[in-house]
């Protein structure tokens, strides 16, 4: 998946929105986040528009250690908590299926928040 198809694909879900929301620091200022919720206001996944190599999403934290022990490309999230979110990278054995059920999960825990 392109960084286009996936943008596309987080943007089709009802209610989501997008926005760079770190452009003062020098580690984040490429990042794209996508946030839904009651408010709109929680991220569900972002990545890296400049690298494009994988993106962080947030997961059951009694499926992460599950998810782990079965693919290689997932692993600690860039930035936030390991508690509830992972880092799933594109090089590696998560194919576009995969990616695509994983951030719909990531999806439907955070609009419930």
């Amino acid at each position: 998946m392109d960084i286009e198809q996936l943008r596309d694909y987080c943007l089709s879900f009802e209610g989501v929105t997008e926005k760079m929301p770190f452009p003062r620091f020098s580690a984040g200022k490429n990042l794209l986040a996508f946030y839904c919720g009651r408010k709109g206001e929680h991220i569900f996944c972002f990545f890296d528009v400049e690298r494009f190599d994988g993106c962080t999403i947030r997961c059951q934290p009694d499926r992460i250690d599950e998810l782990k022990a079965r693919y290689t490309a997932i692993g600690k999230p860039y930035n936030f908590s390991p508690k509830d979110w992972i880092g799933v990278r594109f090089d590696s054995d998560v194919d576009d299926d995969t990616l695509k059920a994983l951030i719909r999960n990531s999806y439907e825990i955070v609009s419930q928040l």
